[in-house]
């Protein structure tokens, strides 16, 4: 009886077993695999940190290195943004630079029509026979003329009644943007390159004056620079000039990666003229006289309907008039204007410039070319690649060195600064737009650039490089390097001794102090860093423009 008993409830007792059993298999399953998923999401982040492609709209952001995020090219543009050459530019011949400034005035803005003539950079060189391209670069040539008339020898220190006045801005447009610094994008904390007043954390193994700038502080080492300026002023009426110190390239880093409608990417610009609006001094002279300084590339202001990408800032009429600095203009835009990014060399005085150009001129280049960069597989048009190949072939015998940015090693201002001082020639081929931070790293370490695409740097810094390109640097075009016509290496090896020394000479002792801006607590007397430059061209066009409305 007993037994029987205990046979009964046996069974149960199985059941309940198997279904725990059941149960707990089940319940390790889904712990499992959702640990094994957890664990291939941090897999993926971990690899999209290195190397990841990010595709919005039509346009591919390539995103690399973006652990450090120093050399995150994907947040500059897409790929290779397209130059919208303007049909009547295209069709027309090109205006003389006065007609351009006085069509500028009186329109509000360059012609800029609905329909555009579509053009890459990659289309545009000094011997293409295309009637509408080449007239097209001549109204290029010819804005950087304009641009180049309003240079001066000139140091404003006295200010001659030019005065400028800075707005003192609601924080939501400078102050609050900077204090996103910890999650303004997903995986990085750019705190410690906003800290100093946009100069960032001090460099101690690279000595005084050097430091983590992040390629995009212009915004804030401008504004900085500009409120100890002795040519400020604190009343409008007093002022000859008007600085605006949005941080309007903060606003869209923060946008960049985060799943947001075009509406909230344009708050903020859309606020700003609200609030620019209510100014007497911009309603006044229809902001004519007001500057922008923007922190990042044109193309980021100027989304369009075909992508996601950006805001639309400088599209909207109404800030047609300004004047806008940039570290890459658009080339149509005739208010555009290029002005060097920002380095790591912020020297405090004279001395800093003259002890770093000694130590660069006397450097022992062991390469004659390197490249510091990655490739661009998803690019068909790009050139990177082939560079790649070229610098790392044997047949090259060691002349060249390959420092891929792929890896962190880009981020580290110590690498790219000792690849630079030990080599002659740099590479500097376009990346997701035509210009590159790595330009002026190049040149202020005394190491000359070669350049492939004519926009990444002789349409575009018109005050603070030379007309002939020649003197500072090598261009290759890309076409040729497309068509495996030239071998870059074995052509630079083609550049005699004296030839190199020249040009090094002159970026060292002619360009080197105009390319760097210095720390914001220091003076120079000697020299003019770029922010002297810039400021000083822009009082000079504020004198010329006086003139010419007095004639």
């Amino acid at each position: 009886m007993a037994v029987s008993i205990s046979r009964k409830r046996s069974k149960p007792s199985r059941k309940l077993e198997t279904k725990q059993s059941y149960f707990c298999f089940t319940f390790l399953y889904n712990f499992l695999n959702r640990i094994s998923i957890t664990l291939l999401l941090l897999i993926l982040i971990y690899i999209w940190s290195s190397f990841s492609t990010i595709i919005t709209g039509n346009i591919i952001h390539v995103c690399f290195a973006s652990r450090k995020l120093n050399n995150l090219y994907c947040l500059s543009a897409g790929t290779n943004p397209s130059l919208e050459i303007p049909t009547s530019i295209a069709k027309n011949s090109f205006t003389p630079p006065l007609q351009i400034e006085a069509n500028a005035t009186q329109h509000g803005k360059f012609p800029t029509p609905s329909t555009p003539y579509t053009v890459t950079s990659r289309d545009v060189n000094y011997n293409d026979k295309d009637e509408e391209i080449a007239n097209a670069v001549k109204v290029v040539e010819e804005q950087l003329q304009l641009h180049r008339s309003w240079r001066s020898d000139k140091n404003y220190a006295a200010c001659d009644g030019r005065g400028i006045y800075v707005y003192d801005m609601p924080s939501m447009f400078n102050k609050d943007l900077v204090g996103q610094c910890r999650d303004m994008v997903p995986w990085q904390d750019f705190c410690r390159y906003f800290s100093n007043e946009g100069l960032g954390e001090p460099i101690a193994n690279l000595g005084k004056g050097w430091y983590q700038t992040h390629q995009y502080s212009l915004e804030l080492i401008f504004h900085s620079r500009v409120l100890k300026h002795p040519c400020r002023v604190y009343n409008e009426n007093e002022a000859k000039l008007f600085y605006v110190p949005v941080y309007a390239g903060l606003d869209i880093l923060r946008w960049h990666f985060k799943n947001v409608s075009n509406d909230v990417k344009d708050t903020l610009a859309l606020e700003l003229m609200k609030w620019l609006e209510r100014q007497r001094p911009w309603k006044n002279n229809q902001g004519k006289d007001h500057v922008f300084v923007l922190g990042k590339i044109s193309w980021d202001f100027r989304r369009t309907n075909e992508s996601p990408w950006g805001s639309r800032l400088l599209e909207l009429h109404k800030m047609q008039n300004s004047i806008k600095l940039l570290i890459e203009r658009q080339p149509w835009h005739v208010n555009d204007i290029g002005i060097p990014h920002p380095t790591y060399f912020h020297p405090q005085s004279d001395n800093d410039i003259v002890s770093w150009q000694l130590k660069i001129i006397r450097s022992n280049r062991k390469n004659l070319v390197s490249f510091a960069g990655a490739a661009r597989p998803e690019a068909k048009d790009n050139i990177r690649s082939m560079l790649i190949d070229q610098c790392t072939s044997s047949y090259n015998n060691g002349k060249c060195k390959f420092l891929n940015c792929s890896s962190a090693k880009c981020d580290e201002a110590e690498s790219i600064t000792q690849l630079f001082m030990e080599s002659e020639f740099c590479m500097q081929p376009p990346g997701d737009s035509p210009t590159r931070k790595s330009v002026f790293d190049s040149l202020i370490s005394g190491c000359i650039p070669v350049l492939f695409d004519p926009f990444t740097a002789y349409y575009q810094y018109p005050w603070h490089l030379p007309k002939d390109h020649d003197k500072y640097s090598v261009f290759i075009d890309k076409k040729e390097i497309k068509q495996m016509n030239v071998n870059v290496v074995e052509r630079l090896s083609n550049i005699s001794s004296r030839e190199r020394e020249n040009m090094r000479r002159f970026i060292v002792y002619e360009l080197l102090p105009g390319l760097v801006y210095r720390d914001q607590n220091s003076e120079l007397e000697k020299f003019q860093d770029a922010f002297d430059i810039t400021i000083n061209n822009l009082l000079q066009r504020v004198s010329i423009l006086e003139a010419s409305d007095k004639g």
